[in-house]
């Protein structure tokens, strides 16, 4: 697995090393002995899949509030996605900054989002599947967001949005 740190401290894009032959591909998703090397969370507590019908869907962004926090590896199993992490640590050097990366089944990517952070994502494709790691069991009453068009982010999702949940729709105007 090769770990690429992005515009988000914490945050990697990993790509797994596969191994091919005349029989396909082998290639790990999941490695707690190469997460600690890097220094990152090396423990799961749930694993989430969710599957949207229509290109354009946006799910976010979503994250945990302490003491509940979690990490987040995420991969794309069917179609494509844009997946974004956004910085929400007010101590972080990249606090209220944004990233996000294409996730496919043909590019295997993967994206690490820190605790502290929110996540979401945008289907590119009909039919997308994306499987998420996490580190903490889901708190309902710790579950919050921020609208994914918040002018505070400015977040470039690339395509428009065909279908959005009403709690995602309104979350509240961020705050500092």
């Amino acid at each position: 697995m090769e770990f690429q740190p992005c515009a988000v401290s914490g945050a990697f894009v990993i790509l797994p090393q596969p191994r091919a032959d005349d029989r396909g591909l082998f290639a790990r998703a999941w490695c707690a002995n190469e997460l600690a090397r890097h220094g990152l969370v090396d423990h799961v507590a749930q694993v989430n899949v969710a599957q949207s019908h229509r290109a354009g869907t946006l799910r976010g962004m979503h994250y945990q509030q302490v003491p509940h926090g979690e990490v987040k590896i995420v991969r794309c199993n069917r179609g494509t996605a844009f997946d974004v992490v956004l910085d929400l640590r007010p101590l972080s050097p990249s606090y209220k900054r944004w990233f996000g990366v294409e996730l496919s089944e043909t590019n295997g990517r993967m994206l690490y989002v820190p605790e502290g952070c929110a996540h979401g994502y945008q289907t590119l494709s009909d039919g997308t599947e994306v499987m998420y790691f996490t580190s903490a069991f889901y708190a309902p009453a710790a579950a919050t967001g921020v609208r994914y068009d918040d002018p505070a982010f400015g977040i470039e999702w690339p395509r428009a949005v065909t279908a959005l949940s009403e709690q995602d729709r309104g979350w509240p105007d961020f705050k500092d």
